[in-house]
């Protein structure tokens, strides 16, 4: 099992520690649960049952704890989720050593002109240059901060104009339900490269220790889409003209349904997609 994955230029996110696992979401569900009584099978459409219908609260009796190396600026974001726990380095007790964010070229990119916070892909033309500046200026930044300290001022004083890309660290423990919360935000391709990747490394630490629940996750939340009220009256418009052009036949929509519901093998996850499908098709 993989239990640590170095990030960016130094960062890292390491597994301190777990309680529970797929098991532990099933036994929290069925709250008696003899062992030995279910079968693997039934765990499965279990839990993907409960990430489908949204029945969360067994997902919080699976918890994580993190060690996490990254810089200022991710933890901020970071610190928007408050479901978790934090317990990150102080700069006003230690010396902060002199670690910091360089981007690499090729993540030195435009302003994205339809997103106002986010990037596009196109590399600036002096991104090389940029990158030097960016080293330059937090080493002068570190400079002066550990010329203060020598010159015996205080620690909290002397570090106040530290650069955003300055590494810290922290412990950070959360339960599943909400981190299934961060990693659908964090993973999304509209969120910033560099948290982007302390998610995919926090994937890649999880899912062996909760792989019904991972694979539930993926299919019903990281790989879905969301459907308003609006993007479902359009939908039943198209089908509507789309029938009436097909004159509409029952038995031949039912046989269309039919086949390209062939992947969900589940009797009771495929009746709830044929219900919804009729209620596309108000049928």
């Amino acid at each position: 099992m993989i239990d640590s994955i170095k990030v960016l230029d130094r960062g890292e996110v390491a597994l301190i520690d777990h309680m529970g696992n797929d098991q532990s979401i099933v036994n929290s569900a069925r709250i008696s649960y003899s062992k030995g009584a279910k079968k693997v099978s039934n765990d499965r459409d279990l839990i993907r049952y409960l990430m489908r219908h949204r029945h969360t609260s067994p997902l919080e009796h699976v918890e994580f704890q993190f060690y996490v190396k990254a810089p200022i600026f991710i933890f901020r974001q970071w610190h928007r989720h408050r479901t978790w726990a934090f317990s990150e380095i102080s700069g006003r007790y230690s010396d902060l050593p002199e670690e910091f964010y360089v981007p690499e070229e090729n993540k030195i990119t435009k302003q994205s002109k339809s997103n106002k916070q986010g990037g596009s892909e196109e590399i600036l033309e002096y991104a090389r240059s940029i990158q030097q500046s960016f080293f330059n200026e937090s080493s002068n930044d570190f400079s002066r901060y550990n010329s203060r300290l020598k010159s015996g001022m205080r620690k909290e004083l002397a570090r106040i104009n530290l650069p955003l890309s300055t590494y810290s660290e922290m412990y950070a423990k959360v339960d599943l339900h909400n981190l299934f919360h961060f990693l659908s935000l964090r993973l999304d391709s509209h969120a910033q490269y560099e948290i982007r990747v302390y998610a995919e490394a926090i994937a890649e630490l999880i899912k062996p220790i909760v792989p019904l629940a991972w694979e539930a996750f993926e299919d019903y939340k990281l790989n879905s889409i969301n459907l308003s009220s609006l993007d479902i009256e359009s939908i039943q418009k198209i089908m509507a003209d789309f029938i009436g052009r097909l004159e509409y036949d029952h038995e031949f929509v039912d046989s269309i349904i039919e086949m390209y519901s062939q992947n969900i093998s589940n009797k009771r996850e495929k009746s709830e997609f044929i219900d919804k499908i009729g209620k596309l098709l108000k049928v």
